[in-house]
């Protein structure tokens, strides 16, 4: 819960400096990884010490599985968010393009929520708030399909547009990422009340790799 915390709060850093072009809070966030980084070690090694000293079975070894794959994606979130931060300092030297910097805030801000009630069902072992977070995530895509058009949009105005609508838009792809490994913690949490991983296929609605009508070529046309 204490690695949760500092993801979450990970996030929130991240896309206000953004937002605010605030290089030295990007800078905070990009030092704040390397905690994040040394409590997935330390959760790994009590994992493996309590599966070595006391050979857990059925709910007990589940638990620990579930931990470990939590961890997991807790410090790929965090990864995530230290790249944002690294654009950040970036983009400052950029003219902004367009709200495209607060939509991506109220996005990342999103994606925090559906982590908190990640964490939450977790704790709570509550499957229907874990469920409801994997459903969500529909929504996290939708705006990135939003915000990919939009990048597309301003790059074909005005070539200019075009490197901070680059960073702008690994930025949103980032935090969709984000967005599927909160779904994978929620998905955890279904596999360590229940035993079993959701039946139903995950919900995905990130089409800019599939959709032809996404593509430059369409916009274009």
């Amino acid at each position: 819960m204490k690695m949760g915390g500092l993801v979450e709060d990970s996030i929130i850093k991240a896309a206000k400096s953004l937002e605010t072009r605030d290089e030295e809070l990007a800078e905070e966030v990009r030092l704040g990884d390397r905690v994040i980084d040394d409590l997935e070690e330390m959760i790994n090694d009590e994992a493996a010490r309590v599966i070595a000293i006391r050979a857990p079975t059925a709910i007990d070894l589940r638990v620990i599985l579930s931990v470990m794959r939590m961890t997991s994606n807790l410090e790929r979130i965090g990864d995530l968010s230290k790249n944002m931060a690294k654009r950040t300092s970036v983009l400052v030297q950029m003219q902004s393009i367009g709200g495209t910097s607060t939509s991506l805030r109220r996005m990342a801000r999103d994606v925090e929520l559906m982590l908190k009630d990640a964490l939450d069902c977790y704790i709570q072992r509550d499957v229907e708030l874990a469920r409801d977070v994997i459903e969500r995530d529909q929504d996290i895509d939708q705006m990135y399909n939003t915000l990919f058009r939009e990048f597309l949009t301003f790059m074909l105005e005005d070539p200019r547009n075009i490197t901070a609508c680059m960073h702008l838009h690994f930025i949103a792809k980032n935090i969709e990422r984000m967005g599927d490994h909160v779904t994978s913690i929620a998905e955890q949490v279904v596999f360590l009340v229940t035993g079993e991983k959701p039946s139903d296929p995950r919900p995905k609605g990130d089409k800019t790799s599939t959709d032809p009508e996404l593509s430059p070529e369409a916009d274009k046309a």
